[in-house]
């Protein structure tokens, strides 16, 4: 598999889609950027977010972005995908590290933010405005790059007001920054007790694969057109 590494600042969850297991990705973070010879010819596709993203729990290689990586490999695409999810993060969070993510190398740029949101009972404004400036300096620092957003849900905590309001944000700020708007990184798997680990919140391996599915349904046409461009 081609390789990767994006290191985002010591606090940040940074693995190369060829990073052995049990290797201390911090560890890495420490020694800065690193692009590696072998990813000549290969588009990066960066995927930035939260413990989902991370893949919270799981083995190293089972987030959904490795998933998405073997797909991309069978299907003969010339991409390479890089983790940079840092659990707890927030959309505000996101924002105090986007200096770093934006000097990396990148095609795509797929962004799952504002479910630490949603738990903290955010205020949407705040979530809207936070990722509305996340694309805009995005597009400002690569305006060559695609870059996709991914529909998030909040939990019923807050009451049915605060989840629509906060479901309608991610296609306010699509249709507002003409980012594309990937489906709901956890349909079919949020509140299915066999596909989630004890916390009722992260997927275990089988709900995994199917957020890699998920996320896979909106992207592959995406990349399809890049290269055929």
């Amino acid at each position: 598999m081609a390789a990767a590494l994006l290191c985002l600042g010591l606090s940040a969850s940074c693995r190369s889609h060829d990073q052995p297991v049990g290797q201390d990705s911090n560890a890495v973070a420490a020694a800065g950027p690193v692009e590696r010879g072998d990813t000549a010819g290969r588009r990066r596709i960066l995927f930035v977010g939260t413990s989902l993203t991370a893949g919270y729990g799981l083995d190293a290689d089972s987030a959904f972005s490795y998933m998405i990586q073997r797909k991309i490999d069978s299907a003969g695409l010339p991409f390479e995908t890089v983790n940079a999810g840092v659990s707890g993060e927030t959309t505000a969070g996101l924002l105090q590290r986007l200096d770093w993510i934006l000097k990396a190398r990148f095609d795509v740029l797929i962004i799952e933010s504002g479910s630490n949101d949603g738990l903290r009972g955010v205020e949407v404004g705040a979530i809207r405005t936070n990722l509305i400036e996340v694309v805009r300096r995005a597009k400002a620092a690569r305006p060559e790059a695609q870059i996709l957003l991914v529909q998030m849900e909040a939990l019923p905590n807050y009451g049915r007001e605060y989840g629509t309001a906060f479901h309608d944000v991610y296609i306010a700020v699509a249709r507002e920054t003409g980012v594309g708007l990937l489906p709901f990184l956890l349909d079919g798997v949020a509140g299915r007790p066999g596909l989630n680990q004890g916390d009722g919140i992260h997927p275990n391996l089988s709900g995994e694969t199917k957020v890699a599915e998920n996320v896979w349904r909106g992207l592959e046409p995406v990349l399809r057109r890049r290269v055929a461009r």
